[in-house]
């Protein structure tokens, strides 16, 4: 079994049933299977076929996850592009992973042909006219001749999913996802939910990243929902779309949430509909919580990483008040370890590196067999995060174990002073890094951007955290940006930071 046949069951049981609105316009689960068939077939008859690769550069659309459906009924690899990364980024991943057949949409052509010489022999689809080099995509459909192509001897193992990791901490990787991953991953989403037929989903997060692929997306298509899809984010139109389509279930990241706390809609904005809000892919500030429960929505976290597909703990609605602030127990099926830097299990409240082990973890990352061997031990994925368990075994995670600072002997989590920071009314954001000292090993440095119209003075944001965390945590210096560097999905690129920190006391 592949994973196009959740599409396929539900063409046949709820054929008339949308499972996509997109730009005004309804796919039915009938539709939906026809074109996943249609492509599959093209793509067959193009050449791809059990562990080739099919690219996707471009912002979010139906035919996006129609060509995730049509790879898992070829074997195949799907790769989406992060869109917002440059050129030479994308050439990198294309020549790491060669594609033989790349899909673009129009805004992104110009920056494919600067670099598609050096690449291997591709197909290059484009969503508009046929282009000097390219085929339309309505020419490319036409390639279709048998409308069931598919690979029936394929076994639940079959990579299906390749995603580019942010790079925020270093190069990127390409973490592979198999067919079977995805399904476990939707089992625990499920769980998480309860989701159920009648949910409308609505999707705004991109389809590059696993958060915006299968948190809810996919696991809303296996269930039968329908899916409400953006091309990409916008505050106004989150709110517009949460009221009209009286959407039951998204994710929102906290950059998100803020953006929407912006809104003079948000105080009075019908949100009646949503049975809870899900978030993640950061540490979540303490106000965010507090202002989506004001608004009488759980707010509901979860925890997880590309290599975890990405859920791998979460709270459920019954937990977002009383636990708020925790990443919640380990997913149905996953497990949870906290362990030293030994690889022993600490004790109950110790911080340690969070490691999880499920069905939904990653196969390894493609041609890097020294980083797959460091990251899954004993069927054990070594996340980086630090983290810790209270005496209920939910999960509190206090950070990277990278970004983890030792200032004169003693261990700083930068996320605690973060949170305190966040609390500022004068503050939009704000980051904590180390930098090397002489005397201390590392100092505490916090990098904060104020609002429109705030002066802030390094005396002041010092004063915030007066008496709330011991003196060894408080910033050594204050240092003020415009905003900060960050990745897709509003995570702060702390290597960016470092960079910046260091040009700063260099000048």
């Amino acid at each position: 079994m592949d994973l196009s046949e959740w599409i396929d069951r539900h063409a046949r049981l709820t054929p008339e049933r949308t499972a996509i609105r997109f730009a005004g316009r309804d796919l039915s689960y009938a539709a939906l299977a026809q074109l996943v068939q249609r492509m599959a077939s093209a793509m067959a008859a193009s050449g791809l076929k059990r562990g080739g690769c099919a690219a996707y550069l471009g912002v979010n659309r139906p035919e996006m996850l129609a060509l995730l459906f049509a790879c898992a009924r070829l074997g195949a690899l799907f790769m989406p592009l992060n869109w917002r990364l440059a050129g030479p980024e994308h050439r990198q991943m294309l020549e790491h992973c060669p594609a033989s057949l790349l899909f673009v949409e129009p805004q992104f052509r110009a920056q494919v042909d600067a670099f598609r010489a050096v690449l291997p022999p591709l197909t290059a689809v484009a969503f508009e006219q046929a282009q000097p080099g390219w085929i339309s995509f309505d020419d490319f459909l036409a390639r279709a001749t048998n409308p069931d192509v598919r690979d029936p001897g394929l076994p639940p193992a079959t990579p299906l999913l390749i995603c580019y990791t942010s790079g925020s901490t270093g190069k990127p990787k390409g973490v592979l996802l198999s067919q079977d991953a995805l399904a476990w991953n939707a089992v625990n989403c499920i769980d998480m939910h309860g989701l159920t037929p009648q949910d409308r989903i609505l999707t705004t997060l991109p389809l590059f990243h696993v958060g915006g692929l299968n948190n809810l997306t996919t696991p809303a298509l296996q269930q039968g929902c329908t899916v409400v899809l953006h091309s990409k984010f916008d505050a106004e139109a989150t709110i517009e779309a949460i009221e009209r389509e009286r959407i039951t279930l998204t994710v929102l990241v906290p950059a998100q949430l803020d953006m929407m706390m912006a809104s003079p809609r948000w105080h009075s904005a019908d949100f009646s509909s949503l049975r809870m809000i899900t978030t993640g892919s950061t540490i979540v500030a303490e106000r965010t919580i507090r202002a989506v429960h004001a608004r009488g929505v759980p707010l509901v976290q979860i925890y997880g990483a590309t290599e975890t597909c990405p859920i791998a703990a979460y709270q459920k609605v019954e937990d977002a008040e009383r636990k708020a602030g925790s990443a919640g127990k380990a997913a149905a099926h996953c497990e949870l370890r906290i362990v030293d830097g030994f690889g022993a299990d600490v004790a109950q409240g110790a911080s340690g590196e969070i490691l999880v082990r499920g069905p939904n973890v990653m196969s390894g990352y493609w041609k890097a067999p020294r980083e797959t061997a460091a990251a899954l031990i004993d069927g054990w994925f070594h996340s980086g995060d630090m983290g810790h368990l209270d005496a209920e075994g939910y999960l509190y995670v206090d950070g990277r174990k990278k970004e983890m600072i030792i200032s004169g002997g003693e261990n700083i989590y930068p996320a605690e002073i973060e949170n305190l920071l966040a609390e500022c009314q004068d503050i939009a954001e704000a980051s904590v890094i180390g930098r090397p000292d002489d005397r201390w090993g590392e100092i505490v440095v916090a990098v904060v951007a104020a609002k429109p119209g705030c002066a802030l003075t390094p005396a002041a944001v010092l004063q915030l955290l007066e008496g709330r965390i011991a003196r060894y945590k408080q910033p050594k210096e204050v240092v003020f940006v415009s905003e900060l560097p960050k990745t897709a999905l509003g995570k702060v690129r702390k290597e960016d930071l470092r960079r910046m920190v260091a040009q700063a006391g260099a000048s």
